[in-house]
């Protein structure tokens, strides 16, 4: 038998499959082989196997399920005939049940494949044990939620989580923090619960300031979620369990109080208004997109995470163009046309719903994409948003991009609108039509210094470098210009008390009215809209070039901040950015781009004259080569003439 070597399994033996035994004598003592009388066969179904006497039974067990088991640290899982597994023809498969999470596969090699893909994820516990021993607490930001064994893998739990997302959770909660402090009470929900953790550093945190509502569709996850809110001593709003009773009154009584609710989350959209919707499914969002902007508030904040990165990190072409409706190829900047691609699918969503949106923030990481705008309601703003929809023209050879002007005319040359001229240098088409994208602005630069200073009042010590970064690249700026984490929080507030006390005006006559819709006088709101625009008057420049890309052959470049340095002082404006560390967003053209980068690049002199020391040992190696040459002439000469002869 094949093992496979792994940690230690925490489930009692009683509580797997009946073919997944430690010994033969397990197997042997799923019937009584010392009894008298025929006997059917524990792993096969009667018309397969007929019953029979227990020598021929035991010959049975021993050649055809023992001989051909897979060992996983200690246990068998031998081979089984039941109808588990059942084909479509009604025909049964013999197969083998994984001991780590119940699967049925039907090879023993692809068992074995199994196995080892578990260990690499380190998931050795089984999903299907019934004992709360199984339950893994995990705390984040003060908050604690129970995961089950395989909550990392999603087609194998219900509850799933992924602690790689806990910069998207942050960005988030930071996102509703802001809104927080401009109405109150804020109704917020989390659309996607899963383990019920955003939903629970809402209410935990920002306590009476928000309304939370948790939903989730699985029943499991509901029943989760529920759990989780007694761990952390949040009463769950018309579901008060026996254990929540015992603890009223005293310590441990409820600091807040949440909503969980068993619904699909395009019904829960339609039904009722939200300040605060949080997407975040798994894979693409667009199917909830529709549902999302149909009763959000005006001036609330729509929060958007994509995690099929497969489809829009440009990998699979077919699936962007199915859920998208966008045409892309992969380019160095990927991962900017990812974030302006799912911002096309909200701006387009939100029009279709006389909406628009101002962006407040867009994060392309290695995991997922996430979107934060704020909902501008009426057709004006909604047209608005509508014109940034537009067609981008990429060169395929220097990979120079443009965003394509506005118009009704019809343009004789498209190339001329890129300021490259790589169309009068290479025959045939040089350059595609990808999009539509978002061509509008990524940041918002009050916004995101609001949210350090979110960051910083809750302890966020990792998500600080980031919106550092996303705050000098809304500026496209090398300058950090933000308050540092050592001021107070009062005083991190005065930097942009302007924006706050301007859209809380709004909130000022009536927080909202039975139809769910805020009452804002046409001066407040109209307030609101110009500070929004002051903000993104001056834009940063769409995309950016790779310093590496466009790196000259034979030169070695300057280092990355020397090279920004040399940018801004040839008159362009000049960032990082969060999406390629190497990246560098300026105004400046790729010819300029380039330009500067030959300027300051220094030969690397791999032909230079040797020193005299290498010299030296040069002369001396070769003193003795022909030395050694010389003294094994005659045996060679001796061993040619001999073979011509």
């Amino acid at each position: 038998p094949v093992t496979v070597k792994s940690l230690k399994l925490s489930v009692s033996v009683s509580e797997r499959h009946v073919s997944i035994q430690t010994t033969m004598e397990g197997l042997e003592g799923l019937v009584d082989l010392n009894g008298t009388g025929r006997k059917s066969c524990p792993l096969c179904p009667e018309e397969k196997f007929k019953a029979c006497y227990s020598h021929k039974l035991q010959r049975h067990l021993q050649n055809l399920h023992w001989k051909v088991y897979v060992e996983f640290e200690g246990q068998r899982m031998c081979i089984c005939h039941l109808p588990c597994r059942q084909l479509k023809s009604s025909r049964l498969v013999a197969h083998y049940h994984c001991v780590v999470c119940s699967v049925t596969i039907a090879r023993k090699t692809d068992m074995i494949s199994h196995l080892k893909r578990h260990i690499n994820k380190g998931e050795t516990e089984a999903s299907y044990s019934g004992s709360s021993d199984a339950y893994e607490i995990m705390k984040e930001l003060g908050t604690n939620v129970q995961l089950l064994p395989n909550h990392t893998t999603p087609q194998k739990t219900d509850t799933y989580f992924s602690r790689k997302m806990k910069t998207n959770r942050q960005l988030v909660f930071c996102s509703l923090a802001i809104l927080a402090e401009e109405r109150n009470p804020l109704e917020c929900l989390d659309a996607f619960g899963a383990t019920g953790i955003m939903g629970l550093q809402w209410a935990k945190h920002l306590r009476n300031t928000v309304k939370v509502t948790i939903n989730d569709i699985n029943e499991a996850c509901v029943k989760m979620i529920k759990e989780n809110c007694h761990l952390n001593h949040i009463q769950v709003e018309g579901n008060r369990t026996g254990r929540q009773l015992d603890g009223a009154g005293d310590a441990d009584s409820p600091i807040a109080s949440v909503e969980v609710v068993k619904m699909d989350a395009n019904v829960i959209l339609h039904l009722r208004p939200f300040d605060y919707i949080h997407l975040d499914p798994f894979g693409t969002s667009v199917n909830y997109l529709d549902a999302a902007f149909r009763n959000v508030r005006n001036l609330g904040i729509v929060s958007v995470t994509s995690t099929d990165t497969g489809s829009l990190y440009s990998k699979s072409l077919n699936v962007t163009l199915r859920h998208y409706g966008c045409q892309i190829v992969r380019t160095e900047y990927y991962r900017e046309l990812a974030a302006r691609m799912v911002l096309a699918s909200v701006a387009s969503a939100a029009a279709r719903c006389n909406k628009g949106i101002a962006v407040l923030l867009a994060v392309a990481l290695e995991h997922f994409v996430l979107v934060v705008v704020r909902v501008l309601r009426g057709p004006t703003q909604a047209d608005e948003s509508a014109k940034k929809l537009r067609q981008l023209l990429h060169c395929q050879w220097c990979e120079e991009r443009v965003f394509l002007k506005l118009g009704s005319m019809v343009e004789e040359n498209l190339y001329r609108q890129l300021p490259c001229q790589c169309h009068g240098s290479m025959p045939g088409k040089t350059a595609v039509e990808l999009g539509p994208l978002w061509a509008g602005p990524l940041f918002n630069t009050g916004f995101l210094r609001r949210m350090l200073v979110a960051a910083v009042q809750h302890n966020m010590e990792d998500i600080q470098p980031l919106v550092k970064t996303l705050i000098c690249e809304a500026d496209c700026t090398t300058l950090k210009l933000f308050p540092v984490p050592g001021y107070s929080a009062l005083s991190n507030q005065v930097e942009c008390g302007v924006v706050i006390k301007t859209l809380q005006k709004v909130e000022e006559a009536d927080p909202s009215d039975q139809s769910g819709k805020r009452k804002t006088t046409g001066e407040d709101s109209g307030n609101v809209l110009k500070k929004i625009k002051a903000d993104t008057s001056l834009e940063h420049p769409a995309f950016y070039y790779s310093i590496h890309r466009h790196s000259i052959r034979g030169m070695n470049m300057p280092k990355l901040n020397k090279f920004l340095q040399y940018l801004t002082e040839a008159g362009f404006r000049v960032s990082r950015t969060h999406f390629d560390p190497t990246g560098v967003r300026t105004d400046a053209t790729l010819a300029q781009f380039k330009e500067v980068l030959t300027k300051y690049s220094v030969p690397t002199y791999s032909s230079a004259p040797q020193s005299s020391a290498s010299l030296d040992r040069a002369k001396v190696t070769c003193f003795f080569l022909w030395l050694f040459l010389l003294m094994n002439f005659p045996v060679c000469f001796r061993k040619f003439v001999s073979m011509t002869t």
